[in-house]
């Protein structure tokens, strides 16, 4: 069903251009092809056709436009035609020719002629012949959904909006050439801009770079015609080269060949446990365990304690997948009473997943805390919580760790969760339910042998295998039962998780798994990502899927025992079959843990499940697969010669080997066709009835095989010249197009997106202009296309087999895509020059975003799978993945592949493919393919290249509906390929001498040349034209003009021996000539273009070459342009690259700086002696001078040689610079040592400074860099006069003022402050933030030691780092909040910044509370550098660069080889290359010596003696070496001969250890010039292990412009502990460099000032000598001139500063992986100067010894714990305990005061505690044995806290544990005046109250709460106590001794207990009386008075008978 109009001519059109014609229909537009230079008539001669869905209707109106085409601007609309099709519909064929209307609708004198046809769906209308049916293809390109700017009749509303940028009324450049690629087939000549460029395949984008637009020019254009149209809101639609898959019949190629998943990697999962705090429980001695996967560890246990402090590392390694990697789970957990002989029992515990902590940024968690809850028991709340450091390290991560100087505890809990972003602290508990339904098409599983025996006896057919189902989450694991012996089982199970949600893993394993009797296999694997089924945003669902089918992929389904591929099924790599499918769904249910009838255990359950309907998952419908085979070439010929064909595969539909199982229709009337029913004589064209009556097809999955033929040594063709062997399936499958079809559209915007980015990121690094224009194009593209995914999917009819998760993912695209629309549309209009690489970076989030999006977690039709296969034996597969080839009416949903001809390299299954295998192309096919429902089929031909006809199975029918087994081509073109090979550079090194003996092999084809042999080089010049003469190419000559086949280009290495090794491989396009074309510009000749070579997944170099494809025409080969040179291709000489097309050359010299050798190892085991240094570059050269002696002196005595050479013009095509370095042997032998190749000479360039030049280095911007520079900004001066400035402003508080004057010839004036100290105290204030002032003494300088300085410095470089981030995320916020509204004006902006800014500074300082931390006393202060000073300085490579010397292979594997194991020595030297005739004021500088060329004034390079001093600071984070976890580390110290091993001054068990040492080492340079530090691990027994190393460059350091040998101070003082360390002052060094720059100065004036050159600096004048007399000096003047060196014109840079800096360990045996970090520095002094002063000490300061006396007075309200024996009163035996944190073991308890009835207690008992105390890191020292086996003391240093608790006493029993508090002794509450006043409060609102510290208070007294935590988890208060804290340095104590408890001396008097007080066995008659006779006295008063009564009335009754008988009687 189809409408196809043909457009055959404009006529009378007037003037003369180009014309471009376009057709609309349904909002969907076809362009045509643009003629160029057409006078009157237009004849485009097009045909279009739009597939439709419906029947048309009367009144639509098909519309055509006529253009003036324009290459840079909009098209002139000349006239439009509409028409409406009521008369086509009832003819179906029209013919039609009638007269435009422009823009007024008024009749112009053009007129266009059409012929119109119209296909109904019942297909009567219209006479259709084949040829003309197949001659019309949709020509529309790829990935360009006929919308990127055609919105209208989309977007009704938003027309203007999103289709024109924002300067509507000018024609914009907007539409520059959005015809480009839309725009038919001629187009190719058509639009140039500028010149274009031949395509080029890249890594990303298989597509032509972007045509070259000559930018000023197009300005010109714009202003004349836009009335000064504002560059900065052009923006360019692709520029990319106009043979942009212009006829669409291609798609392009991927070049990535190797299958990286599956590969096993190093990994490294380091934790430290820090603390625990709030674990619930009494009194508990908790341990904590780590669990990573498999493996566990456990810290010590800590006694009696709810707030463990443990600080333990723990490193797990790992060499796995990382796919294995990323779903291990890390488990923390916290285990109370743990022992050898009990597992102890759960606090609570933490589960993660690595991958959640790998996505985090910097790989890492620090110091979080983590949450713990105790799984068995859901209904409890948390448990406590852990805080802890994760790290996980892949090769070559390195992780940058915040700095570990003293860091306070920061104790806001809830703000440092350990939580990714975005995860709620009060995670609940859900249920996971995943209900595993059936599946179908399981493989055979079992060896038949037992089966048919069986069978034979008994006649039963059974199914192989037992499926079960497993299902893998969050560390726990569910299974099903077992469906015995079925091939489609059905289990109708749900398997229940409890796990926390949001949970912290991200997937979910789903297993179908065979269960045997020996060991279970699993069949398939598939991984739910539980992110791509849910959202957590406000509008956000939870996880939800299904009920859908997933399909599983994993090895070939024949069944061996030991499958080699099994790794496969288990889904690790890439699955090479189909093995089954599963039904399955999933659902979560928050639970209600309040609810009673919860079962609180989270133990897995299985329950059954209700079943679902067949049809819930979408209605079956029969697809319909076609494929052609098009060209299969480059067959490894390893594969032998037997023939070969090709099976095609959909799930098990096609499969004839091993797709046993039928696939399950029995809910469809019949099976569909499988293997097992085709007859083999079926595919040999029998003339069975093939068609059953109702036309049944039955499938043919399996080409014919054919015999291979020989293209060259390495590979087979198969004959596939004009006859295409087809395939055809028929398949069933549930219908879910819909998934696959927004999955498409939205893959094609982020196709689209990258290829844009990928363009912007090429004109970026070619330095094309105006790259923010092509990036406005990519955002206009990305906006349109988003709005366009809105109204497709919008009108996404509700299908009843939609799930929860189809219906909410559609929602959520919607959203998100309407979203980002949006956010384009704005940062469309921000994108200009400068703020052009932020947008880039936020570009790439979309793209990254939309490709999350686009990935649709419910499968629905299984991957298509093509096998080669050869005599029977699967080779060979590839897979593509069904969406990519889904046909779909509307264009934007059909796959990117479908009804196209791919190309696609055949791969090694499995394990078989890694590494040099996978490399090897197994084969090249060109394949076409169309996947779609059968009753769609009618179109499945349309997009082959055209010129064939079809050949049919079954003769007799004639059934027109048959697919055709074969396609037989008629048309056939012959075309002369020619391939131009330049050069290629930066090869991989695939011989042992580390160079390579490469040559190149093109194929195209079945035709393979090679270009010749170059021995030993990495960057061949081949300079060599391959001609492939009499090329067939089968199809239209028009289409392959547009759409040329692929280059195959190889690089191999040549070997003596066996055959050649391959190196790489990278892919072209060919521009083509058809024979009626002119060769001549723009397109011909054709440009050398940079191709990026890949060596599997690696990239290996580059490759320079141009390729033409010329069409022979009638007249033969005379026609074609003349090749220069002999014909004769036998024999003949190589051809050169004809001149055309070979770059333009100039004479350029090449000066060389040799300065010496470094590092050479041995070569052959012999040494090196005599080494020459051979420099090469195109062709010419130069050597070095001959070192006599390397051991002596390994440096040069001729400095400088040069060369000259002719390079080309265009500096991105310079040919590499080889260096190689040779060994001169005895009788004229040379051995190669090692070479190294420098790929790009541009940083050697130098660009004399011409006033005139208007390069980006002009002498204005130079000025311009100053005044930056002046406002703090560090240049760094390249050595030939190329002037990099770095225009960053540094964040140090500046301590100076700076004020600089416009240019660089007047006098600019810099100031210091005079009193720096009231500098200083004005920044106290600021730090301090408004906190109340503190009488803080200024420090005594005797006090004060390098650690003070290195402490506060710290301070200052953490402070830093929170103003970067504050700055980083205001700048996010900023960035966010522009995207959101657009920029309002910017100036607001800005001011709202600064607002911004204020706040973040207000909420920055610190609260009140802690002024004693904030108030900085005046310390000078040092740089912390968190990284090698060589990355702050560019490794001093400012005129002496350090060449790698490599030699060897590069390993295959990524594990062997590295670049490191290949450096066999360095070279040092430099180069400068300038075009010849240099500017002549070069050489009249005043003191120019002609023999150093460029290299003015470099010093001597003879040997020199220097005095190295290394100071060792300190270590952290080193890998733990023993099996403790511990390491012992000490310092080892290389430099040449001299070798120090600090081995006796190891510290015991320590990861954190501080040296403290300096170490000096006479050196002479060159020969001793690399600094080796070393920290090993001491063992007793056993060689020593190293932990890590690093190295340093000493002679770079030394000779650098950056005076790296003494770092320069920040203030000059001749005592104390900030003495000036260098030899010379700084007036010295001050007129020294002036002195070497020649430079005017330095000149000391009147009042404090200096000036140099032309820059003023003021300063002090006066400094102060020890006995505090003033003395005038100038060196405080001199210090701040060397403290702005940088400000100097010309010679300015930035000096080193006093510093320290922090180098990475790294071990030989683990590469890439930080094994540590080292703080450090060095400083070095020549031997011919002054010696200088002593070392500074910084041993570590030695721990302060203390003595806190703590007199318990009394408590109060303690609560009550027993019952009387006697009365059943509550009472207390109140006790107190008390211990200094850490020190369990000397706990002290008062007395006991025995029945307390109202929990108050007297005790005036002392507790003495000695401790050692670093009052700068606030913890105490202990040292201490860690058991009785250990050999040595270990220091443990932990927080100082006071743990006080009370119990309640008992004789016979445990005593019971009542409450505690803890005080951090540094900063805890003040305690109450009164018992009254204490209260919880000052526990829990810690931060309301004053916070005090013993270290500053020494005595303070008050009352403080007891606490415990009751059954619900809530703090309850359990008591008060009086206590007096004093505390007293050893000394005071010495001389003010007190005794324990009431002792002497200074004992204290006994309590005031009342009587009750005593125990009751000791004193009975005292008990009964206290217990008895004072509480009950009135009640025994009243039982006696109540049993006298008693009593009479007793003996009155017993009496009164007698008594009265005896009245009565006796009377």
């Amino acid at each position: 069903m189809a409408l196809l109009v043909r457009l055959k001519a404009a006529t009378e059109l007037r003037g003369r251009g180009d014309r471009l014609a376009k057709a609309a229909f349904r909002g969907l537009s076809f362009y045509t092809r643009v003629l160029e230079n057409c006078e009157d008539e237009a004849r485009f001669d097009e045909t279009f056709r739009w597939p439709i869905a419906s029947n048309i209707d009367g009144s639509e109106i098909l519309e055509i436009q006529v253009f003036n085409y324009s290459k840079v601007f909009t098209n002139r609309l000349i006239g439009t035609f509409r028409m409406v099709l009521q008369k086509v519909v009832e003819e179906g064929q029209l013919e039609v020719t009638d007269t435009l209307i422009d823009d007024n609708n008024s009749a112009i004198q053009t007129s266009v002629s059409i012929e119109i046809r119209y296909q109904a769906i019942d297909g009567t209308v219209g006479a259709w012949n084949d040829g003309e049916f197949l001659d019309s293809p949709n020509r529309r390109s790829e990935g360009e959904g006929g919308y990127s700017f055609e919105t209208d009749s989309l977007l009704p509303g938003h027309r203007q909006d999103s289709a024109v940028s924002p300067v509507k009324a000018n024609p914009t450049l907007r539409s520059a050439e959005r015809h480009f690629r839309r725009a038919g087939k001629g187009v190719f000549s058509a639009m140039k801009l500028g010149k274009t460029r031949p395509p080029k395949e890249d890594p990303h984008r298989k597509q032509d770079e972007p045509a070259v637009l000559e930018t000023e020019d197009l300005d010109r254009k714009a202003m004349r015609l836009g009335g000064g149209l504002d560059p900065d809101t052009i923006s360019l639609a692709s520029v990319t080269a106009v043979t942009t898959n212009v006829s669409n019949k291609r798609s392009k190629p991927d070049i990535k060949m190797e299958p990286s998943a599956g590969r096993p990697m190093d990994y490294q999962v380091s934790i430290t446990v820090i603390e625990a705090r709030q674990l619930v429980g009494l009194n508990m001695d908790p341990v904590v365990c780590v669990e990573v996967g498999e493996e566990k560890k456990y810290t010590s246990m800590k006694e009696s304690t709810n707030c463990p402090y443990y600080n333990e590392y723990f490193v797990f390694d790992f060499h796995v997948p990382p796919d294995v990697m990323f779903d291990k789970i890390i488990k923390l957990s916290v285990i109370h009473s743990k022992n050898l002989l009990r597992s102890g029992t759960l606090v609570g515990s933490f589960k993660m997943d690595v991958g959640t902590v790998y996505t985090q940024p910097e790989h890492q968690y620090y110091h979080k805390w983590a949450i713990l809850s105790d799984p068995e028991d859901i209904t409890a709340g948390l448990k406590g919580y852990l805080k802890c450091d994760i790290a996980v390290v892949g090769k070559g991560d390195n992780i940058k760790t915040p700095h570990k100087a003293n860091e306070t505890d920061e104790d806001d809990i809830e703000g440092n969760l350990l939580l990714p972003d975005g995860v709620p602290p009060e995670r609940q508990w859900a249920r996971f339910y995943v209900r595993l339904y059936r599946a179908e098409g399981l493989p055979r599983m079992n060896t038949s042998l037992m089966a048919n025996v069986k069978k034979a006896l008994i006649g039963e057919n059974k199914d192989l295998v037992d499926p079960y189902v497993q299902v893998l989450f969050a560390g726990q694991k569910g299974k099903t039962s077992v469906q015995k012996s079925s091939y489609e089982p059905l289990w109708n199970e749900q398997i229940i998780f409890t796990e926390m949600f949001p949970p912290l893993c991200k997937r979910l394993k789903i297993q179908i798994r065979d269960s045997d009797k020996v060991n279970d296999m699993a069949i398939g694997t598939h991984f739910i990502d539980l992110r791509k089924i849910s959202n957590e945003g406000d509008k956000g669902f939870l996880p939800t899927f299904g009920p859908a089918w997933v399909n599983m992929y994993g090895s070939t389904r024949n069944y061996t025992l030991m499958d080699e591929h099994q790794d496969l099924n288990e889904g690790l790599g890439e699955g090479v079959s189909f093995r089954a499918r599963l039904l399955l769904s999933l659902a979560v249910e928050i639970l209600d843990t309040s609810n009673p009838e919860i079962t609180s255990s989270t133990d897995v359950q299985v329950e059954q499940a209700t079943p679902v309907t067949d049809n819930c998952t979408g209605k079956m419908e029969e697809f319909f697969l076609f494929g052609a085979f098009l060209e299969a070439t480059m067959i490894d010929r390893k594969i032998g010669d037997k023939p070969i064909n090709f099976e095609v595969t959909i799930g098990n539909y096609g499969n004839q080997i091993d797709g046993t199982t039928k696939p399950s229709l029995k809910r469809m009337k019949k099976d569909g066709g499988d293997g097992e029913e085709e007859d083999s004589e079926l595919l040999q064209h029998s003339s069975e009835d093939e068609a059953d009556d109702d036309g049944e097809l039955v499938s043919v999955s399996v080409t014919q095989p054919a015999k291979p033929l020989i293209t060259d040594r390495n590979y087979f063709h198969l004959p596939y010249f004009e006859k295409k062997p087809c395939i055809y399936i028929k398949s069933w499958w549930q219908d879910q197009r819909r998934r696959l079809y927004n999955a498409n559209i939205m893959d094609k915007i982020a196709d689209k997106l990258e290829e844009g980015l990928n363009d912007v990121h090429e004109m970026i690094k070619t330095e094309k202009p105006h790259p923010e224009r092509r990036l406005r194009g990519v955002l206009e593209e990305l906006s349109s296309g988003c709005f366009r995914f809105v109204t497709l999917a919008n009108k996404d009819q509700s299908l009843s087999a939609r799930t929860k998760l189809d219906r909410e993912r559609l929602k959520s695209c919607m959203r998100e895509l309407e979203n980002m629309g949006q956010q384009a549309k704005t940062l469309r209009s921000q994108v200009k020059k400068n703020t052009m690489r932020d947008k880039l970076k936020l570009v790439q989030n979309f793209l990254q975003k939309l490709r999350f999006l686009a990935d649709e977690p419910q499968h629905s039709i299984p991957d298509i799978f093509v096998w080669m296969m050869s005599n029977g034996k699967r080779i060979a597969y590839a897979r593509i993945p069904s969406k990519d080839i889904l046909y779909s009416i509307v264009e934007e949903e059909t796959g990117k592949d479908c009804a196209k001809v791919k190309t696609v390299f055949l791969r090694l299954p499995g394990k078989r493919g890694f590494g040099s295998a996978g490399w090897t192309v197994q084969a090249k096919m060109e394949i076409y393919l169309w996947l779609g429902l059968n009753k769609q089929r009618k179109d499945f031909l349309s997009g082959l290249p055209c010129g064939f006809e079809e050949k049919k199975a079954s003769k007799g029918l004639g059934l027109q509906a048959f697919p055709p087994i074969s396609l037989l081509y008629t048309k056939k073109q012959v075309f002369q390929l020619r391939a131009h090979m330049y050069q290629a550079r930066s090869l991989f090194a695939a011989d042992s001498s580390g160079l390579s003996d490469p040559f190149a092999r093109v194929f195209f084809i079945t035709q393979g040349q090679c270009t010749e042999v170059l021995n030993e080089t990495l960057c061949p010049t081949w300079d060599q034209l391959l001609v492939f003469d009499n090329v067939e190419l089968y199809g239209e000559a028009h289409e392959m003009r547009d759409d040329p086949p692929i280059i195959v280009i190889e690089i191999y290495d040549q070997d003596t021996v066996g055959k050649a090794d391959f190196m790489g491989r990278t892919f072209a396009k060919p521009v083509v000539k058809m024979s009626d074309e002119h060769y001549g510009p723009p397109r011909f000749p054709p440009q050398l273009e940079y191709y990026q070579v890949y060596r599997g997944n690696a990239t290996a170099g580059d490759l320079l070459a141009a390729f033409e494809l010329l069409q022979i025409g009638p007249a033969g080969k005379s026609d074609l342009p003349p090749i220069d040179g002999p014909t004769d291709m036998d024999q003949g000489p190589i051809l050169p690259v004809p001149l055309g097309i070979r770059p333009v050359l100039s004479k350029y010299r090449v000066e060389i700086l040799f300065w010496g050798l470094r590092d050479l190892k041995r070569v052959n085991l012999a040494q090196v002696d005599r080494p020459r240094v051979d420099i090469e570059c195109a062709g010419r050269g130069v050597q070095s001078s001959l070192i006599q002696n390397y051991k002596k002196n390994p440096n040069f005595s001729t400095l400088v040689k040069w060369f000259e050479v002719d390079l080309p013009e265009n500096e991105l095509l310079h040919p590499p610079l080889n260096i190689r370095v040779v060994d001169c042997r005895a009788f004229g032998r040379y051995t190669l040592v090692g070479s190294h190749a420098v790929s790009s000479l541009r940083r050697f360039i130098h660009r004399p400074l011409d006033k005139k030049s208007q390069h980006w280095d002009t002498a204005a911007k130079l000025l311009n860099g100053y005044l930056a520079l002046a406002n703090g900004g560090p240049p760094c001066y390249r050595p030939l006069g190329e002037i990099v400035i770095n225009m960053e402003p540094e964040v140090p508080i500046k301590k100076m003022e700076t004020m600089v004057k416009l240019d660089a010839s007047s006098d600019a004036v810099v100031k210091v402050d005079v009193s720096e100290e009231e500098k200083e105290k004005k920044k106290k204030k600021k730090k301090k933030g408004g906190a109340e002032e503190l009488e803080e003494e200024e420090p005594d300088e005797s006090m004060l030691d390098w650690w003070s300085k290195y402490f506060a410095s710290i301070e200052t470089m953490k402070e830093q780092l929170r103003q970067q981030e504050a700055a980083a995320a205001e700048a996010e916020e900023k960035e966010e909040m522009e995207i959101a509204e657009g920029s309002k004006g910017q100036a607001k902006s800005k001011e709202k910044v600064k607002a911004l800014k204020e706040d973040k500074k207000k909420k920055q300082q610190p609260p009140p509370e802690a002024p004693e931390k904030k108030m900085k006393p005046k310390i000078d202060e040092l740089k912390v550098y968190n990284k090698e000073l060589e990355t702050e300085y560019d490794g001093f490579e400012d005129w002496l660069h350090t060449f790698n010397l490599l030699r060897g292979k590069i390993g295959d594997n990524d594990d062997t080889a590295t670049e490191e194991e290949r450096i066999v020595g360095r070279f040092k030297g430099s180069m400068c290359v300038y075009k010849v005739p240099l500017p002549d004021d070069v050489a009249k500088d005043a003191g120019y010596d002609p023999n150093f060329g460029m290299f003015q004034g470099i010093p001597s390079n003879d040997p020199i003696h220097v005095l190295v001093r290394v100071y060792i600071v300190r270590a952290t984070d080193l890998h733990p070496a023993d099996i403790n976890g511990k390491a012992d580390p000490y310092i080892a110290i290389k430099l040449g001969k001299t070798d120090i091993k600090d081995k006796e001054n190891y510290i015991s068990k320590q990861l954190n250890p501080i040296f403290g040492k300096s170490f000096d080492i006479e050196a002479t340079f060159p020969m001793e010039s690399m600094l080796t530090v070393a920290v090993y691990d001491w063992d007793l027994v056993g060689s020593d292990d190293l932990i890590g190393e690093t190295k340093i460059d000493l002679e770079n350091r030394y000779y650098s412009k950056h005076r790296a040998t003494c770092g320069i101070s920040q203030t000059y003082s001749t005592h104390g502990y900030n003495m000036w360390r260098d030899p010379g002052k700084p007036t010295q060094i001050l007129s020294k460099l002036c002195k070497d720059g020649k430079v005017d100065g330095p000149h000391f004036g009147p009042g404090g000032r200096v000036k140099i050159a032309n820059r003023v600096f003021t300063g002090p004048t006066e400094i102060e000598d020890e006995n505090g007399q003033k003395k005038k000096t100038d060196e405080h003047l001199a210090l701040a001139a060397l403290r702005h060196w940088e400000e100097i014109p010309r010679v300015g840079c930035r000096l080193v500063p006093e510093h320290v800096e922090t180098r990475p360990l790294l071990n030989p045996d683990k590469p890439g992986i930080e094994q540590g970090r080292l703080e450090m520095w060095v400083d070095m002094f020549p031997m011919d100067m002054p010696a200088p002063g002593p070392a500074i000490d910084i041993s570590p300061r030695k721990p302060k010894r203390y003595e806190l006396r703590v007199i318990v007075w009394n408590t109060d309200e303690v609560i009550l714990e027993d019952d009387d024996f006697f009365t059943g009163e509550k009472s207390s035996d109140i006790f107190v305990r008390g211990w200094l944190k850490g020190q369990q073991e000397d706990k002290q308890d008062t007395d006991v005061h025995y029945h307390s009835l109202t929990g108050e207690g007297n005790f005036n008992w002392r507790y003495v505690f000695p401790f050692e105390y670093l009052m700068a890191e606030e913890k105490i020292v202990i040292s201490k044995k860690e058991s009785m086996f250990s050999w040595d003391e270990t220091e443990y240093k932990i927080p100082a806290r006071l743990t006080l608790q009370v119990w309640d006493a008992d004789h016979f029993s445990a005593d019971d544990f009542l409450g505690a508090i803890e005080l951090d002794l540094n900063r805890f509450p003040r305690g109450a005046k009164t018992a009254k006043q204490c209260s919880l409060d000052m526990m829990t609102n810690e931060g309301e109250l004053p916070l005090v510290s013993i270290f500053k208070q020494k005595r303070v007294k008050g009352w403080w709460p007891f606490v415990a935590r009751d059954e619900n988890d809530e703090l309850e208060l359990t008591g008060k106590v009086e206590a007096e804290l004093h505390l007293l340095t050893a000394e005071e104590a010495e001389k003010s001794p007190a005794g324990l408890a009431r002792n002497e001396p200074d004992p204290l008097e006994k309590p005031n207990r009342p009587d009750t007080s005593f125990i009751w066995f000791l004193n009975p008659l005292k008990s009964i009386k206290y217990l008895i006779c004072t509480r009950y006295k009135w009640l025994i008063v009243k039982i006696v008075l109540a049993l006298l009564l008693l009593v009479m009335v007793g003996l009155f009754l017993y009496s009164m008978p007698g008594y009265m008988v005896k009245k009565l009687l006796g009377a």
